[in-house]
């Protein structure tokens, strides 16, 4: 019997390079079709919590959400093991166009690309003071500074590769804040699926998704057309640097380091009190 689940992921070049297989039937889907929904990460995340405040049964089936917003949405989703976007040097980068030392960062007006992304929240870690924050879509925050509407931009995915050469300085990256601190990979991104669908269609859709990301590091160059027609403006270059930095052996499977490094974001998050106290188990298992 074939059944049809809703898919959301981003059209990064990352998020490509893994759906790549999966929804273009590389590999044996096992029955199962996917419709597809491409939108950045903050708008899923932001769909997530809309869909949850008009009625739960419209919500995807499935969705990459900021590891920040999986936090508050752990009632209707569980996370798979597969999927997810960790490592090291990787996290968000602070920048600016002037000169500003990390002891001026309260001070700043800074552009962030959504407030339930993770790299919102190790902002509000490493600088709790740092209020004076506003909402920008992810692409346009490199212009925004430049253009000095901000003193500052919270930059994320491929930026952190072109923002030297558009003349921005970095004040902090903070995924090295995050792994000087807790010395295990930063969590940004992962993808959940909704905790009452049947347990064998959650452990199977867990199990494809594995499988097509290990179909595209044995294929690198067959998603590579699909991964261009969502790229922007991007070249070859930075779009392979993109896909190494965010695709690696946690996309494949989180395992316990990358299960240690999600759940000490949650306890971080329950004990700086953004989050309350989880009733729910956030792995599948």
């Amino acid at each position: 019997m074939n059944t049809t689940l809703q898919l959301g992921f981003s059209p990064c070049p990352n998020d490509c390079f893994i759906f790549d297989a999966l929804i273009h039937h590389k590999i044996d889907t096992e029955g199962l079709t996917f419709e597809v929904l491409m939108e950045d990460v903050e708008s899923l995340n932001r769909k997530a919590f809309s869909a949850l405040s008009e009625k739960e049964n419209s919500l995807l089936h499935i969705t990459k959400l900021s590891y920040h917003s999986y936090a508050y949405l752990t009632k209707p989703y569980v996370l798979l093991d597969a999927g997810s976007a960790l490592g090291n040097n990787c996290g968000p980068l602070l920048v600016s166009k002037k000169n500003y030392a990390a002891t001026d960062v309260d001070a700043l007006k800074i552009a962030i690309p959504g407030k339930y992304t993770t790299a919102n929240f190790l902002l509000s870690l490493a600088f709790p003071k740092a209020l004076n924050k506003t909402e920008l879509v992810f692409s346009a925050i490199e212009d925004a500074v430049l253009n000095s509407e901000f003193n500052a931009g919270l930059i994320i995915h491929e930026n952190r590769f072109t923002y030297e050469a558009k003349g921005l300085k970095k004040i902090m990256d903070l995924g090295e804040y995050w792994e000087t601190q807790t010395q295990l990979p930063i969590p940004l991104g992962g993808i959940v699926i909704q905790r009452n669908l049947p347990e064998a269609l959650k452990q199977k859709v867990n199990r494809l998704v594995r499988k097509s990301v290990e179909f595209a590091f044995e294929n690198p160059d067959s998603s590579e057309e699909f991964v261009a027609q969502h790229a922007q403006e991007m070249s070859l270059e930075v779009r392979n640097k993109h896909i190494n930095l965010y695709v690696n052996e946690y996309s494949i499977d989180l395992g316990n380091k990358g299960r240690m490094a999600v759940k000490l974001l949650f306890d971080m998050a329950m004990q700086v009190g953004v989050i309350k106290n989880l009733d729910e188990d956030i792995f599948l298992n």
